[in-house]
């Protein structure tokens, strides 16, 4: 009897080893019937490139890539997909062979955080303001599509005010060509009452507190942080202190793994039941 070794993907980061994501993909693979492993691979901060083509030169067949690498990843791919290409980074790489056209990469982050936002949170997008804190990788994920989703204003604020002018000049066409008024903003004066406050900074994730005063929140608003479990508490307790619906990023995370492992794997998971798996094991209800 012939056995064949289940195809091996990974999440590759710094750090890593907080990562839901092997835990996800185990669940989609048992629900579809794929023969995969899905692991954690911590990459060096300054050998990335090298510790991801060794994993692939093993025969890996993708990963997800986390902080900090969205960029790099990115730049090691031979094709991208137009949200990646807008994007100028990845979240997903499908490890092609060269005569296959080699590494493919992709962008999910857009696509998780509108569809958890508007499925699992339903709430609406169209003809709403948003506020985007952040201009890196995860920012630079989720722009298009929420410019797909057609808020009438987007504002994105960042510390440094050029890394946002930039991401807003990169989507201005996308943003003209979906009737969205899209603009940059300095941290100190990022406006107030947005009817949705998306935090894609990792303040929540070193500890660093909200970096916005609580008037950009609108009293029954969404306020949504990318970061999950305990990472995020911080900003939700703050959102909820000031009047705000708050939800942290883990619906996010599962809608945007069930794009990458539909781009690996060909077939799509149904992600209600992993999403309420995975929030009663992040909120500490799961049966053990």
């Amino acid at each position: 009897m012939t056995s064949f070794a289940p195809d091996r993907y990974a999440v590759a980061g710094n750090p890593v080893a907080h990562s839901r994501s092997p835990l996800i993909h185990s669940q989609f693979a048992k629900q579809t019937g794929q023969a995969m492993l899905y692991e954690r691979l911590l990459c060096p901060l300054d050998n990335f490139p090298a510790t991801l083509t060794h994993f692939a030169q093993e025969g890996a067949k993708g990963c997800n890539v986390t902080v900090p690498f969205k960029f790099e990843a990115f730049e090691m791919a031979a094709r991208r997909t137009p949200r990646a290409e807008l994007a100028q980074a990845a979240n997903t790489l499908r490890f092609d062979a060269a005569t296959e056209g080699g590494w493919l990469a992709d962008n999910t982050d857009g696509v998780g955080l509108v569809r958890d936002i508007l499925v699992n949170a339903r709430v609406t997008l169209a003809g709403t303001r948003v506020l985007l804190l952040g201009a890196g990788g995860a920012s630079a994920g989720v722009l298009g599509p929420l410019i797909e989703a057609r808020p009438a204003e987007i504002v994105v604020a960042n510390r440094t005010a050029d890394k946002a002018q930039a991401l807003v000049a990169r989507h201005a066409d996308w943003a003209r060509e979906h009737g969205v008024t899209l603009n940059a903003r300095s941290l100190s004066e990022p406006g107030q009452a947005y009817d949705v406050f998306i935090n894609g900074t990792a303040a929540s994730l070193s500890g660093g507190g909200v970096p916005v005063g609580p008037e950009v929140l609108r009293p029954g608003g969404l306020a949504l942080d990318m970061m999950y479990g305990p990472a995020a508490q911080a900003f939700l307790d703050w959102a909820r202190a000031h009047g705000a619906i708050a939800r942290d990023g883990l619906g996010m995370l599962v809608e945007q793994a069930a794009e990458s492992f539909a781009l690996w794997r060909g077939v799509r998971p149904d992600t209600t039941p992993v999403l309420a798996a995975m929030r009663a094991l992040v909120d500490g209800t799961a049966d053990h």
